[in-house]
């Protein structure tokens, strides 16, 4: 039996889809390329129990919708399974319908996945010919699951949708998310082509760079963990894997030329976890070998640890800021006290690491003056040094999350039309005008723009890496100015036309 795992090619003007290992979905007008952790272990644990898998990444590849149709008719595979988006969902269903369109490709099993088919999965079925749809985040248990279903006659665990005899769309039942990490194998990243991804990626100083993904997802989980995360729902439970596990995969990567490693864990593991890897890590010797990012929570470290994680050459570190006003980062959930932020960015910063932020706009109930915050926050943490890049972003309601759920009680939401949720501009009803709101978010992007932080990191250069990635970062900089440009508001007005 042969195995299909990737993504249909998304052709529109508004730039590369950020669909893969991505929580909250973007396009960018700068292609970026981020590995998909959970679908490469889907296919090497396929691989792994005899079956015969084929990569297809149409959007990392660059492809057209006829060239991915004409991969599938040589490769006829048994199943194709696609991770789908809010964004993109409503371009794979015409994708489906065009598929089942072929008469010679009509045999394929085509299997939806991802965090909004898990919100919404009998939606798929009323709007196109998918035979399966995946809830949960395990689909690569699942797909091995749904696979041996068909070649051995195994039962399907709960969590699949699909249509019976009758056209009826039946399911086995609530997903369960509590598959075993340690059963899984290695990555087989030569099997799932790590090197698409390796380069357009702004997060890495040292290329080729790679991700894992060795917790599923975050750790913080009081009353359901944050509001507006799409992950939140794939993976209502934490699990982790062990150190072991994850030495072995930083291992892999070395032995293939990788530079630099981001684990994209919700929030990476601290105490005794973390002590134990980055010691294991600094013996043998890999500290000098190859660079490690994770994400991290404000609050969630000491300085021993930071520092403990600088000596095994962690270097980029991910916090979610999201907002400078308290009052939101408790609407939120985000489980933080008022001045985490500050210090933390600042022992982080002391441990020799570079911290980096994502910020939103676009709260329903925040006042442009508390959006003007933020951007007066990520100014000042510029200004004394102790972040060194950002993201910004307009707040989405993706459905399965707890702030759609509020939007639907409260009346917030716009709009229902899935094309509508990538970012560019805002869904929900706002005190702050939309094209403000765009402003806004160029205008957290622009904060870096001190004199001091600017000076730093000229004098900072000290190789050819660091002048690449700031020059990377310089392309980044403009892309992103362009995705959050008035015009979005304009073209969006003319589409309702």
């Amino acid at each position: 039996m042969k195995v299909c795992i990737g993504y249909p090619p998304v052709e529109t003007k508004k730039g590369a889809a950020l669909i893969s290992q991505n929580r909250q979905f973007q396009f960018f007008n700068s292609p970026t390329y981020i590995y998909p952790v959970v679908p490469a272990y889907a296919a090497s644990l396929l691989k792994v129990n005899g079956y015969d898998v084929k990569w297809m990444d149409g959007v990392a590849e660059q492809q057209t919708t006829e060239q991915y149709l004409e991969i599938l008719e040589r490769e006829q595979p048994d199943i194709l399974a696609i991770e789908t988006k809010t964004p993109t969902v409503k371009s794979f269903w015409k994708f489906a319908q065009r598929l089942k369109s072929e008469k010679s490709l009509q045999r394929i099993k085509l299997v939806f996945m991802g965090d909004h088919i898990t919100a919404l999965p009998e939606e798929s079925f009323e709007h196109s010919p998918v035979d399966y749809c995946i809830t949960g985040g395990d689909f690569d248990f699942m797909l091995l699951n749904l696979s041996n279903h068909f070649s051995k006659g195994e039962k399907l665990k709960p969590g699949f949708y699909f249509r019976d005899e009758k056209g009826q769309v039946i399911n086995t039942g609530k997903f369960q998310a509590n598959d075993d990490l340690k059963k899984l194998p290695v990555i087989d990243r030569e099997l799932t082509q790590w090197e698409l991804y390796a380069y357009n990626n702004g997060n890495f100083k040292y290329t080729p760079g790679t991700y894992t993904m060795i917790g599923r997802d975050c750790w913080w989980r009081k009353d359901g963990g944050c509001t507006f995360c799409s992950w939140t729902n794939t993976f209502p439970t934490f699990r982790v894997g062990t150190v072991e596990q994850m030495l072995k995969e930083v291992e892999n990567c070395i032995r293939l030329g990788v530079r630099e490693i981001f684990d994209d864990t919700g929030t990476f593991m601290f105490g005794k976890w973390l002590k134990e890897f980055c010691e294991e890590f600094i013996r043998r010797g890999w500290h000098k070998k190859i660079t490690m990012g994770c994400n991290m929570r404000p609050g969630a470290l000491n300085q021993e640890e930071y520092d403990l994680m600088g000596k095994a050459n962690f270097r980029f570190i991910l916090y979610g800021l999201e907002s400078a006003n308290f009052s939101t980062l408790q609407k939120i959930n985000k489980g933080q006290k008022e001045n985490d932020m500050w210090e933390t960015a600042r022992m982080a910063k002391k441990a020799g690491l570079e911290p980096h932020v994502t910020c939103m706009v676009g709260y329903p109930w925040e006042t442009k003056q508390e959006a003007q915050n933020t951007i007066n926050l990520t100014h000042e943490l510029f200004s004394r040094g102790w972040i060194d890049t950002l993201q910004a972003t307009i707040v989405i309601p993706y459905p399965g999350t707890e702030l759609f759920r509020q939007c639907e009680e409260n009346g917030w939401l716009k709009t229902r039309d899935w094309d509508d949720y990538d970012m560019r501009t805002p869904v929900m009803k706002t005190l702050v005008p939309e094209e403000e709101i765009l402003a806004l978010t160029q205008g957290i992007y622009k904060s870096f723009m001190t004199p001091r932080f600017i000076a730093r990191k000229i004098l900072g250069v000290r190789d050819f890496d660091d002048i690449k990635f700031l020059w990377r970062g310089g392309k980044q900089l403009v892309g992103h100015l362009m995705d959050f440009r008035k015009k979005n508001v304009a073209e969006k007005a003319v589409a309702l036309l």
